[in-house]
């Protein structure tokens, strides 16, 4: 059976909306289910930003939640969630608890402080116009925008030598199943052509218009590093229109980070909080491996786009800048 590329925005039974401070350099992604969507997540980086990451482990009670929220700011921008929350409760969205109702709200950032104001981040009032937004005028777009606002990679040697990323996406549809990603790509490392193994972004040479590997940086200069320059992550959401439950979801989580692990290297370092959701939004029936299988490839070309989506801000440049 032949797949065909459909938009993010056709599996169905998900609202998107992005908010950013372009001045800022940061922003959010916030993606709803208001009846609620079984959830899975795989963190593999050594440092992540999240919040309520213990309702997706399958031995928690909860079955579903009724947003995640990717964004900026790092630890810092988890406040965001409270307004997804206020949101989503005035509309009577959430979990009956009698008095009112709940709304399951998780969230995971990267680190972007570093871009432009280090002192404005993701706040209650962005994630509750974020959560608005994907109600009333949904407005996904891929590059500088939401989570990707200020994304950057290949940070080794600091963001003298790094480079714009952004947030990308990509999905496709095989008869009645429908699979897609979203990537706010963040890395440390550099990011490459999954198809080809040519490096498209990443750590810049001295004269910042050439491409060196951070890999092959750290062999030369192997010595032990505390701190390799603050923190990073790339984070992402797998979506499908498939039928699991939270466990199974967990399990297509870890096997899209094989699309991270063909697309980003270094990846999954202690410097990154490198995570990915997996949303069930639908109920066609679908083998669990397959799915897993397909949302590696989907991710590792959401990744590819994220870079090649971007535009240069902040002074970094993009991957079109780049002499080929």
């Amino acid at each position: 059976m032949k797949m065909k590329e459909i938009r993010i925005t056709e599996i169905g039974n998900i609202r998107i909306g992005q908010t950013e401070n372009r001045e800022a350099g940061t922003g959010l992604t916030v993606l709803i289910s208001e009846n609620g969507m079984p959830a899975g997540l795989d963190v593999r980086g050594g440092g992540p930003a999240s919040r309520e990451s213990q309702l997706l482990n399958p031995l928690m009670a909860a079955q579903v939640i009724h947003a995640v929220v990717l964004g900026g700011g790092s630890a810092f921008g988890l406040e965001a969630a409270g307004g997804v929350m206020k949101y989503l409760e005035e509309h009577g969205y959430g979990f009956p608890v009698g008095v009112t109702k709940v709304p399951l709200v998780a969230q995971s950032d990267l680190f972007d402080l570093t871009v432009a104001d280090p002192y404005a981040r993701p706040d209650r009032e962005m994630g509750y116009e974020a959560a608005r937004i994907a109600f009333e005028q949904p407005n996904y777009r891929d590059g500088n925008c939401g989570a990707g606002c200020g994304a950057t990679v290949g940070k080794i040697c600091g963001m003298d030598y790094c480079m714009k990323s952004g947030i990308g996406s990509y999905a496709v549809q095989a008869g009645d199943l429908k699979i897609g990603a979203i990537a706010a790509v963040n890395a440390l490392g550099d990011v490459y052509d999954y198809k080809t193994g040519k490096q498209i972004a990443g750590l810049l040479k001295e004269d910042r218009k050439t491409l060196r590997s951070t890999v092959d940086y750290m062999l030369e200069h192997h010595e032990v590093r505390q701190n390799k320059f603050a923190d990073n992550t790339t984070i992402g959401i797998v979506i499908t229109n498939a039928a699991f439950n939270k466990a199974q979801l967990c399990k297509i989580a870890g096997m899209a980070h094989d699309g991270y692990a063909r697309s980003i290297r270094p990846v999954h370092t202690t410097a990154d909080g490198d995570s990915i959701y997996a949303v069930s939004a639908g109920d066609v029936i679908a083998d669990q491996d397959l799915v897993g299988t397909l949302a590696a490839d989907v991710m590792s070309e959401a990744i590819v786009r994220a870079v090649m989506n971007t535009e240069s801000a902040y002074g970094y440049p993009c991957a079109s800048d780049l002499k080929r």
